[in-house]
């Protein structure tokens, strides 16, 4: 059993655990695991504050009510602090410039890097909008439910990470 001190976890062992997470994610919420509604859950809120009219459009409602969305901002909320906690405990966070920032785009300011990490996360929350589920959603969940379009979905993410990775590395 790997100790919250470990500097890493065996993938297949943390896969098992994730993967496990479904079964009271579809008995108590009636719902897979996902993270890319819970941008949309808390987009339509603050949108919400400024124009409460929102509330009446279909879309908006299904968005603004209901445990299955708040849930999922609870686990994107959730990630943040487990990975920072776990950069605590295993002494692995880093002050600086990480080595990959540094080799793939040079040792850069840092208004340069959040720049390109927003808009790098501004087109997956797009593309992951577009798909109708995040990776996770159709990586974990989508595949254990055997849907197709997750089977597609995941198939082109590889894909396009295989194709992204040529292109950046530059092998």
């Amino acid at each position: 059993m790997p100790a919250l001190t470990d500097r890493a976890w065996s993938p297949y062992f943390a896969g098992v655990l994730i993967g496990l997470l479904q079964i009271p994610a579809f008995l108590l919420l009636e719902t897979a695991l996902g993270t890319s509604s819970a941008y949309v859950t808390a987009g339509d809120s603050l949108a919400a504050l400024l124009e409460p009219g929102i509330r009446g459009i279909d879309y908006a409602a299904r968005h603004l009510s209901g445990a299955k969305n708040w849930w999922q901002v609870a686990v994107v909320v959730g990630i943040a602090l487990g990975a920072l906690l776990s950069a605590r405990l295993s002494g692995t966070r880093r002050h600086g410039v990480s080595p990959v920032w540094a080799r793939a785009i040079g040792s850069t300011g840092p208004a340069r890097r959040f720049a390109m990490a927003f808009g790098a996360g501004f087109i997956m929350l797009l593309g992951a909008r577009i798909a109708d589920g995040c990776t996770s959603g159709h990586g974990i969940s989508g595949m254990a439910q055997l849907a197709v379009g997750s089977i597609v979905a995941v198939c082109a993410m590889f894909a396009g990470g295989i194709a992204t990775a040529f292109l950046f590395r530059r092998v």
